[in-house]
This record gives C-alpha cells, structure tokens and sequence, in this order.
C-alpha cells in the first residue's frame, strides 16, 4: 500500500507540473530562476543552446544549426534549395569504399573527418600559416553525396555529376588578374573527404575540365598507377574490363589525359611493396617523379618541398592525401596501413611549405575510422591536415 500511496503522489506531482507548463509554456525563464517550483515550465532548447532557439525560423546560412559541419563551415544544400547561393570553396563527402582492396570502412570517412574537426574553425586563426581562412573564403559544407552502394560505376558517376555541378557555379570572389580557368571565369573549388582513393579519378575529370590537365601532388604510402592488365586462370573473362580500384585510377587519369605532362607529378611518402621494379618503370612513363618517406630523414621537410614545388612548377595543382602517408602510430584507422610513414609535424611543415602553389582542388581519403583509437588520432590528423589545405587555398587565388 505504501509503494502505491508513493506513485500516487508521484502522478499527481507530473499532472500539476503539465498543467502548469501548458499554462506558462511561453514565458521565457532566465537560468538563475531555476528551483523546484518551476523547472518544468523552463525552455531548455534556450538554455542548453549557444544562441537563441531557431527552430521554427527560417533556413539562414548564418544561424545557429547544430550540425557537425567541417570545421564550421556554414551547411548549405548545394544540390537543392541553395543551389544559386555563391561560395569560394564546397567541402563535400563522398562515402565510398567499395573498390578498396584490404580493409573496407572508409565510407564513414567523411562523418569521421567532421567529428576530428569539431575544435577548428575557418574563422578561427592559423598561426603557422598565419592566416584566418575566412578573411579569403567564403567555405560551405555540402554534406555527402549520395552514392549506391551496391555498383561502382554508378556510384563514381554519381560523384563525378556533383563534382562538376559544384565547379561548373561562378565563385563568389572575384580577383584582380585574369583566372587560370579556361573560361576565364573564378570557379569555387572543392575538399573532398573520401571514401576511398577511387574517388580521385572522378574528380579529377571536373577539374581537368576546368583548368585542363593538372600537377597531380600525391601524398601517399602506395604508387596507386596499377596497370589493369588480365593474367592467365584470372576471375575476369577475356571480354571483361577489369574495374578501376584504389590502386589503378591514376594509370586511367593518365590514360585520359587529366595530368600534367613532362613527368610534372609527384608521389610523397611512398613505401609500400610493389610486385616487380617494373611498377616504377611504369609509373614514370605514366608521368609522375617519386618521393620516399625516408627522403624525410635524408632531406628533411624542406628538402621534400623543394623536390615537389621543381616538379609542379608553376602548374595547376591538384593535392590528393592518402592517410597511410602517415605513419600508423599516427594514423592506424586506414585500409592499407604501411609502417615507417610521415609524422604529422612533417605533414603540416610540408604542406605550409606549398604556399604559393596554386591549388585547384583537394581530397583527403582512406579514413576509416572503425579502426581507429578511441582518441579518433586519426580522424582529428585528417581534419587538421585538410584546415591545411584551405590555408593554401585561402593564400593564394588562382590568377595567372
């Protein structure tokens, strides 16, 4: 009889405080005012908020939204109702992963990456490189697109249809100086947080379309110019094509003619094996010139910059980062992690010696963050390192 007295006493406790709350529901209580008489008449979505309630407001690109954005960069809807709203720099996710080749994830990369930037801010000051990214670009956050999970090549037309919907808009800065692009118009760029490395190949046809062939600069553990090529008793019948993957899109970006000629491309950070020297052979003809990790410790950062700015030249320049560069003591949520890698003192030192080069365009890709540490060292690397590239890209506008 007792515990029923209690719950008794209890609903009718929860029924005046309803009532009340229906009766007091629009008056706004200051914090201090908290106390047993009124806390369920209290508006919490004001008290909990950092800026007043807008939740039955309007869409504004400059109001509180509550959504983890990379680096806190205004959402916008780029593929629907903002589609005319102008901007510098789109960053966009693209969560794909199946044409990986050891561990699959990097489809929640692009969620992972947002989670590692929540601390920075394209307003916020970057000391090293001593500059504030919003001073020199308007960055929106376009989430992810939406790509199938079930057909490669569909989810690879998928991005490349974004892509080049988001480059083809006219920027919303304009600089004195005619633009790099071949319309002579200035073109928003975008940071692409991957998915896998498959994803460069489509984004670099949006580029190349832009700007023509590009300096590809290619921070990376593994070559990723594959030659697809059928063997004998291979799953592939002769008729077959064999499907581009992580390993083989740059020979298909060769192929079509989206690098830069004259060996004006540059791999950094490579050691992973490779199945005969041959490999190297074939990458060279494939235009590209190769930096390995230990050239860190024979030529320091300064050294490796100095080979990457003689190979690019004055070029458009496009920079894809595999996390694997990274040592995995640094970075181990990746698919093919390879020991004796970059630190991410060398990779923001690398990078900040880039200033000056005229960056088209960026991903960063191979984050899967199912096998990272609870820390999320690898995601917060990833998110700081791509707060690096619009530092680059904030410094320098794309005139010729």
């Amino acid at each position: 009889m007792v515990f029923w007295s209690h719950l008794s006493s209890a609903a009718a406790a929860l029924t005046l405080v309803g009532q009340a709350s229906q009766a007091l529901g629009s008056i706004q209580y200051p914090v201090a005012t908290v106390n047993a008489g009124n806390y369920g008449t209290l508006n919490f979505t004001e008290i909990f908020a950092s800026a007043p309630d807008m939740s039955n407001a309007a869409w504004e690109r400059g109001s509180f939204h509550g959504l983890t954005t990379f680096a806190r960069a205004a959402p916008l809807r780029c593929f629907g109702a903002d589609a005319d709203m102008p901007y510098d720099v789109a960053v966009v996710g693209a969560p794909f992963d199946t044409a990986t080749s050891f561990r699959p994830g990097a489809r929640f990369g692009p969620n992972g990456i947002r989670q590692g930037s929540r601390r920075l801010g394209v307003e916020r000051i970057n000391v090293p490189a001593r500059i504030r990214i919003s001073d020199h670009l308007d960055v929106v956050d376009c989430g992810d697109v939406p790509m199938v999970m079930t057909d490669n090549k569909v989810a690879l037309r998928q991005l490349e249809l974004a892509n080049a919907a988001l480059l083809s808009h006219t920027g919303l800065r304009s600089y004195s100086g005619k633009s790099i692009a071949k319309d002579g118009k200035f073109h928003p760029r975008v940071l692409t947080l991957g998915g896998d490395h498959t994803i460069t190949l489509p984004l670099l046809r949006g580029v190349a379309s832009v700007y023509g062939p590009v300096s590809v600069i290619h921070f990376d553990s593994h070559l990723d110019t594959w030659k697809p090529k059928q063997t004998t008793g291979g799953p592939w019948l002769p008729d077959e094509e064999i499907p581009v993957s992580h390993g083989s899109y740059f020979w298909y970006a060769y192929k079509e003619g989206l690098l830069a000629p004259n060996n004006a491309n540059i791999h950094v950070g490579i050691r992973g094996a490779i199945n005969s020297w041959q490999d190297y052979d074939d990458d060279y003809e494939f235009g590209w010139i190769i930096s390995h990790a230990e050239d860190v410790e024979d030529v320091g950062w300064q050294g490796v910059v100095k080979k990457i700015r003689d190979t690019v030249g004055d070029n458009p320049v496009y920079i894809t980062l595999d996390i694997d560069v990274l040592d995995p003591g640094m970075a181990p949520a990746t698919g093919t992690p390879e020991i004796g890698g970059i630190t991410t003192r060398e990779i923001k030192k690398i990078l900040q010696g880039l200033a000056g080069l005229k960056i088209v365009g960026a991903d960063i890709v191979e984050v899967a963050p199912g096998y990272d540490t609870q820390d999320e060292i690898t995601q917060i690397a990833a998110a700081n390192i791509g707060w690096e590239i619009l530092a680059l890209m904030a410094k320098t506008p794309l005139v010729q």
